[in-house]
């Protein structure tokens, strides 16, 4: 396939999934009311929207013109809960499908054909629902990183476990030139690529017992100047704020999506 295609318009050369693998590469909000979350992200995150090219019901979320999320208005219609979901880059969709079947995991929706490339929802052995994204990128990927999460965190029962799980999937820690590096960092596993942390894994200690309580699921944080005045707007256009402490706080949108914002700082 062509690697070198262009964005809409016509300004950003967009790089494949066979080149940056195994990390994440886009954050779609499933949604019910496109209006609705639309105001509420600008309000909270300044982002402009533009329309997709998937169609009517899916949007693209703007800042300084390089795409950085998408909403995907069919929870109803897909009976898919209202979430923030990451997807991960992968050279083969059918490939990592068949993965993580092969360990437990389940496919939710696809892959399915979305040019300029295929997708599938999946979720892992514990029920936390993830992306997979096979072709062109929506967006240069470093111009991504830098507008784009802080990184993602998964809140699951056993790390360690599901760390093997993410890296049979993805070719972490592989023998693959520019994969991902895992190590277990400050209590929590911890996923690099090109020296970023893109992905964070936590459970508790890795030697103590997995934890029954934690309801497993992947929780975005975007990158904001001030997170207090984040907090402000989503209590002031809808939605609700989950706790704060320091530098960063859990919201809830008005459709009932959870997300976190973190002060953004040189990692």
């Amino acid at each position: 396939m062509n690697h070198d295609t262009r964005l809409p318009g016509g300004t950003t050369d967009v790089v494949s999934t066979h080149s940056v693998f195994g990390a994440p590469c886009w954050v779609s909000l499933t949604s019910r009311d496109q209006e609705t979350a639309e105001e509420f992200y600008t309000a909270v995150l300044g982002w402009e929207w533009r329309p997709a090219k998937l169609g009517d019901r899916f949007r693209v979320a703007v800042v300084d013109e390089t795409p950085v999320a998408g909403i995907a208005v069919v929870a109803s219609m897909w009976r898919m809960a209202v979430a923030w979901t990451p997807y991960f880059a992968v050279p083969s969709a059918d490939e990592a499908v068949a993965r993580a079947q092969e360990r437990g995991g389940t496919a939710a929706v696809g892959p399915l054909s979305f040019p300029p490339g295929r997708a599938a929802l999946l979720a892992d052995r514990d029920g936390a629902t993830f992306g997979i994204w096979e072709g062109e990128l929506v967006a240069n990927w470093e111009s991504w990183r830098r507008a784009a999460p802080a990184f993602i965190r998964l809140h699951t029962r056993d790390a360690f476990d599901a760390a093997i799980f993410y890296g049979e999937i993805l070719d972490w820690a592989s023998d693959r030139p520019g994969c991902c590096e895992v190590r277990y960092e400050g209590g929590e596993v911890v996923l690099r690529s090109q020296g970023d942390i893109v992905a964070r894994i936590d459970s508790g200690a890795l030697e103590a017992a997995p934890d029954p309580a934690i309801r497993p699921h992947w929780q975005v944080h975007f990158a904001v100047s001030d997170v207090g005045a984040c907090a402000r707007a989503a209590e002031e256009h809808g939605g609700s704020v989950l706790s704060k402490a320091g530098d960063e706080a859990v919201l809830r949108d008005p459709d009932g999506a959870q997300f976190t914002v973190t002060a953004r700082r040189v990692r």
